[in-house]
């Protein structure tokens, strides 16, 4: 059997790209692939194959280069993004990229900054990228992989982590038990010694290319001791982020710094005369990601905390207890013996001046007829001066605006407790926080489970706006991946409404982003189907590797944020003694008469059903938003079987801080015959609305689609967009001040008036 030339083979591997590449723009013109099992999975199929070839990675982006270029001049702009991405995201697994190819890349990042939002916010991410990539090949591998595996690094503090959230009432237990034993196994092959290792190849071979010896690089690793894998590892960091630093620093300099390091990890095999194989890739590994099930309402703020303070912490000088009060540490750490002593021993009676300590009722006894000794006399001093844990009267927040320094990314939060300062010392400069910490939260489902995020969102920027935490440290990012079970769960059924209903969200998302569509609403039905697939060699090969791929993509590319308003709501219930209640939505609010259990008011009711029409009386009261963007008063009193409220619009053009209202109006016709009533919607625009019933006859009020969250014995609501705990708080502050001031002035203009829940995307919104 004649063998292929490599000429020959090197051409039939670029045409065999050039196809799929092809394939995949297809796919984004909405020419969807003849077989359905394919869509969503040719970005994936893609880089697999780079991956099972490593030496076709440059080959790859030569081609997505030109088909860039060929974008920009046909002003194919739909086109730039997705091809960004997966050129971006093979740059970051190839093993070397020759200078001249990334220099063609990085000139094309410089042109997207002349286009409007979103390509010039990730023309400008990726040329940065670029520019430290020439300089210091490896180094957004590096940082990938040391962020996402939490490794101790110095040069590179950072750490991420994904939290997936699924709430088990809506999703079948079959979808939540698979996903679970799907990234539990995925955390479980990785290992710090085997990310570390990673690292150190992946960085060596970026530098010295294909004359660096990579099986004799790894068998020597494996060799290695963990104590020495490190040394090895904290090496190739310090010098990789060294150089990316550096702004002048030349790539030979860092090339011959590494290949000292090759030396001597090596031994006495010189770079030069290693055997040349040709480039060999590195796995990227998977990074760290955990499965909740989404039990408690809190449980988000929890897990938050948890990440930037884990349970191994927990007891050491700088814990939760510094930061939090001492019962919210007892809820997040109830086995926590030292937490448990703080709660119970908070009392402090003494004023908190020191002269008003009492003495010692036992003095030590002097080791000498003169004097004590010193040990003694420090132990004396010490217990004078560190007094045991009290409650702190928390300052009212009206008199501190360290949230605001926090959520503008400054320094916000309280430094841990010190000893009082001596009289006459300068005081010790406060270091800033820095957000270290990175959490991707990505939620499973449909728009019944976003509502719930409204609610923890809202509920966690209030408790930040009391006392700032997160806000300091940690960077937290939302993430959609829409699933809709095969068979309706009974909380689905009960909720009546369809896939395409339940799924608004990420409907308008797709539209949005092409390549959000065609990578992550796909999966919408994908997951089911794998998740329920019998165990079998196939479906272990097909779901570790497809879901969480797709997941980690999602989380490393996805970074332009879509913002959607949330909109608070306000219930009036029919009993006097009952105090409103007030919540958030998301998606939409939805009112309906509700049938009284009372046969006297039902007999009443059916009387005036005959006379007026099904349906109560309403007094409507909003603000009408018209093309100009002026608001219009209008008041209406009609009868009405209910309203929809939705707040995510139809179309991506359309704006996401308006309610479109539907209201059912039951109009009487009068004729020879008698009476008849026909149902009319009206439909408007608006961002505050009142609806009242005159006759107190109470009507039922729904959430974001979810039949656990219905109010009922309702007779009014007002909706208006929700505002940003921040800002009232600054906003009451500044009224107290200066009671006569309308405008915003001050630090309040300066803050975020809405509060917005941003979901992120590949690309946004593209107009």
């Amino acid at each position: 059997c004649c063998s292929l030339s490599p000429a020959m083979e090197s051409s039939e591997m670029e045409s065999d790209i050039l196809r799929r590449v092809r394939a995949l723009l297809r796919e984004l013109d909405g020419h969807h692939p003849s077989c359905q099992s394919d869509r969503g999975m040719l970005r994936w199929t893609l880089h697999k194959k780079i991956d099972q070839n490593p030496n076709s990675s440059c080959v790859l982006v030569g081609i997505l280069v030109k088909e860039l270029e060929r974008a920009e001049r046909g002003d194919l702009r739909h086109y730039i993004i997705p091809l960004l991405h997966t050129l971006m995201y093979t740059l970051i697994q190839a093993p070397r990229i020759p200078d001249e190819l990334c220099a063609r890349v990085y000139d094309f990042c410089k042109r997207l900054l002349t286009l409007p939002k979103p390509f010039c916010t990730v023309g400008l991410d990726y040329a940065s990228r670029l520019k430290v990539e020439r300089t210091a090949p490896g180094t957004w591998y590096q940082r990938m992989v040391i962020s996402e595996q939490s490794l101790r690094s110095a040069p590179y503090p950072y750490q991420e982590r994904i939290f997936i959230f699924a709430d088990p009432e809506l999703l079948p237990e079959a979808i939540c038990t698979a996903l679970a034993t799907d990234t539990e196994a995925a955390r479980l092959s990785q290992s710090p010694r085997g990310c570390m290792s990673c690292v150190v190849t992946h960085a060596l071979q970026a530098a010295l290319g294909d004359t660096c010896d990579i099986h004799g690089l790894g068998a020597q690793l494996r060799a290695l001791p963990q104590g020495d894998v490190e040394h090895w590892f904290q090496q190739v960091v310090e010098a990789v982020e060294c150089a990316g630093s550096e702004g002048g620093s030349e790539r030979g300099q860092h090339t011959a710094r590494l290949e000292r390091i090759y030396h001597g990890l090596l031994g006495s095999v010189p770079a030069g005369n290693a055997p040349r194989e040709g480039l060999q890739g590195t796995p990227l590994p998977n990074p760290d990601i955990s499965f909740h099930l989404w039990t408690e309402d809190e449980q988000l703020w929890k897990e938050l905390v948890l990440f930037l303070r884990p349970l191994s912490q927990s007891c050491e000088p700088d814990c939760l207890g510094q930061d939090l009060d001492p019962i919210e540490v007892q809820d997040i750490l109830p086995d926590c013996a030292c937490c448990e002593r703080s709660r119970f021993s908070v009392l402090s009676t003494d004023s908190g001046i020191e002269r008003d300590l009492p003495a010692q009722e036992e003095p030590c006894a002097p080791c000498a007829p003169c004097a004590p000794c010193a040990p003694c006399a420090t132990n004396t001093e010490r217990s004078r001066l560190h007094r045991k844990g009290g409650i702190k009267k928390k300052p009212s927040p009206l008199d501190s605006v360290a949230f605001l320094q926090a959520g503008s990314g400054g320094a916000g939060a309280k430094s841990p407790g010190k000893l009082p300062r001596r009289s006459g010392m300068p005081p010790e400069p406060a270091a800033p926080l820095q957000r270290l910490h990175t959490a991707r939260v990505v939620l499973l489902g449909d728009d019944r489970i976003l509502g719930r995020l409204a609610q923890a969102y809202h509920s966690l920027r209030k408790r930040e706006t009391r006392r700032v935490f997160l806000t300091a440290r940690l960077n937290l990012q939302f993430y959609h991946i829409p699933v809709v079970p095969g068979q309706p769960h009974p909380a689905a059924a009960a909720d009546h409404a369809g896939p395409e209903e339940l799924c608004e969200v990420a409907g308008y998302l797709g539209r949005a982003d092409p390549w959000y569509e065609s990578n992550i609403n796909t999966l919408c039905h994908v997951i089911p189907k794998l998740a329920t697939m019998p165990s079998s060699p196939s479906r272990a090969l097909v779901t570790d590797l497809f879901l969480t791929d797709v997941i980690a993509y999602y989380a490393r590319m996805g970074t332009q944020p879509v913002c959607f308003q949330v909109h608070a709501v306000k219930v009036v219930f029919r009993d006097p003694a009952q105090e409103p209640a007030e919540d958030v939505f998301l998606t939409e609010l939805l009112t309906q008469v509700q049938d009284s259990p009372c046969h006297r008011e039902l007999s009443t009711t059916k009387r005036k059903t005959t006379l007026d029409g099904p349906g109560i009386d309403l007094t409507v009261t909003y603000r009408k938003v018209v093309l100009s963007d002026r608001e219009k008063e209008l008041a209406l009193a009609l009868r009405s079987t209910g309203l929809l409220m939705k707040a995510i619009p139809a179309d991506e053009a359309a704006g996401r801080g308006c309610l479109s209202v539907t209201l059912t109006e039951i109009v009487r016709t009068n004729h020879l015959a008698g009476r008849s009533f026909s149902a009319v919607a009206n439909r408007f625009k608006t961002r505050n609305i009142k609806v009242r019933s005159p006759e107190q006859r109470p009507f039922t009020v729904r959430l974001d689609k979810d039949s656990r969250r219905t109010y009922r014995d309702v007779i009014g609501l007002e909706v208006s967009p929700c505002l940003e705990p921040s800002y009232c708080l600054q906003k009451t502050r500044t009224t107290k001040c200066s009671p006569h001031e309308t405008e915003d002035v001050g630090l309040v203009k300066y803050l975020p008036k809405s509060l917005l829940l941003p979901i992120n995307t590949f690309a946004g919104v593209i107009q």
